[in-house]
């Protein structure tokens, strides 16, 4: 199904995957897509390569700052690509209500690697709208987590988070977050997002980082049958942007760790 043994050609060449958000988290998730061989890579992003992040997101150097991130990226696909399998569609945009169901749309998997809650509930909504596998990063100081969500939820993002919270809290900018933290929890959905390229069972499958104790966790969290999105009665049928305006950022970091 996934190609012949012994082929220069990748099993994952037929199959594609969008990433939301090329920083902290995207670069080791680019990195292993690329090594993997999945032949087409969405990159979501509109921010610019800064130079006191790069020792988070190890896709760039320093000759890429000011470059923006999405550019940036496609070189260093363009450079590891080694058998020259894979293609990257590249949208030098944010993720917003009026665009998520047409960015997430046509992708066999996405992977979230946003740094607010507005994003990480909109990509959640989107992708359970239209049917695509999600999983989801999120790491704040040491520790870190990833959520591992398939086409019908159950469990999905919001069967741990309801909504989005009513008051600001700081992000990684104020409350920092250990590098290596990213990198792990990167490569973590990665290799999430690759079993499920593959057809394996992991949907469902929550996974927590505690940096301090070096300590990797594997879960299956419960669905919440009252889940808005993906519980037994949905109320959740359409993305309105006013649902994701409660607050402007802040951490990203999932219950449990």
């Amino acid at each position: 199904m996934f190609g012949d043994e012994g082929s220069d050609v990748s099993p994952l060449a037929t199959r594609s995957a969008l990433l939301i958000g090329v920083g902290g988290l995207g670069s080791p998730i680019v990195m292993s897509l690329v090594e993997a061989g999945v032949g087409t890579i969405g990159l979501v992003d509109d921010d610019e390569v800064e130079l006191h992040n790069l020792h988070r997101q190890i896709l760039f150097g320093e000759d890429d700052v000011g470059r923006r991130k999405t550019v940036a990226a496609t070189r260093a696909v363009a450079s590891r690509d080694r058998r020259s399998v894979v293609r990257t569609r590249v949208r030098e945009t944010r993720l917003v209500p009026a665009n998520a169901l047409d960015l997430v749309s046509g992708y066999d998997v996405v992977l979230e690697g946003s740094d607010n809650f507005a994003t990480k509930f909109l990509t959640a909504d989107a992708c359970a709208i239209a049917r695509i596998p999600v999983v989801h990063g999120a790491a704040i100081r040491w520790h870190g987590t990833a959520l591992a969500v398939g086409p019908s939820g159950q469990p999905c993002y919001r069967c741990l988070f309801e909504d989005l919270p009513r008051e600001y809290a700081p992000g990684c900018s104020e409350a920092g977050v250990f590098g290596p933290v990213v990198g792990i929890v990167g490569a973590v959905q990665a290799d999430l997002a690759l079993a499920m390229l593959k057809g394996e069972r992991v949907a469902g499958t929550l996974v927590t980082f505690d940096g301090k104790v070096d300590r990797l966790r594997r879960r299956a969290p419960a669905p919440r049958i009252d889940c808005a999105l993906c519980g037994s009665s949905p109320t959740l049928r359409t993305i309105d942007a006013d649902r994701y305006s409660a607050v402007e950022r802040a951490p990203a970091l999932l219950p449990g760790s």
